[in-house]
């Protein structure tokens, strides 16, 4: 008895990709864009639409509206999450992402599964209270509960599968290349 594995993820489109790519590396090279926007304060609004991938310039469905801000104990107006929390969303939703995936193309059912993410912070850095205290934070540990079809190991595997591919995980763990520029 063949069961079908339903957790929302085209996998076959996923492997097809991953071999067309194979012969066209410059059609792998995406641009990810977005643009921010100083509302008052420390409250800025940042838009996401559109991206370059696959050879040529392309755009999301509908364009994705984000607000920053930091709460009323920074003598803010708390109108959006701080901008380091937006890391931890980054964090959580691409880690989860590669759980259903790497699930799906292992045949693993999904019932449930919930990320749980915790930043420390010490803020003193942001402030200039301390300049050996970094402006980031000092660790993010994430908790996955997973109810699947599997065994422990198994579930195991997806989540170290999904932080080996995963692009906001590489970005935090690793060096990343940053310019910033004044137009």
């Amino acid at each position: 008895m063949t069961t079908t594995v339903a957790n929302g993820v085209n996998v076959q489109a996923l492997l097809d990709a991953r071999e067309a790519l194979k012969d066209a590396p410059e059609a792998a090279q995406f641009v990810w864009r977005a643009s921010s926007t100083w509302r008052n304060g420390v409250h800025s609004t940042t838009t996401v639409k559109e991206f370059y991938g696959l050879g040529q310039e392309r755009a999301h469905k509908s364009e994705a509206v984000f607000d920053a801000d930091h709460p009323e104990v920074f003598a803010a107006e708390d109108n959006g999450v701080t901008p380091i929390e937006y890391l931890l969303v980054g964090l959580a939703s691409c880690l989860t992402a590669g759980v259903a995936s790497v699930a799906q193309n292992r045949g693993i059912q999904l019932r449930s599964v919930e990320a749980t993410l915790e930043g420390a912070h010490d803020i003193r850095g942001i402030l200039g209270v301390d300049p050996d205290v970094r402006n980031g934070f000092n660790d993010i540990k994430v908790t996955f509960h997973i109810d699947a079809d599997a065994s422990k190991q198994d579930i195991e595997a997806l989540v170290a599968q999904s932080q080996k591919r995963s692009a906001v995980f590489d970005a935090l763990t690793n060096p990343t290349n940053v310019t910033v520029d004044v137009a």
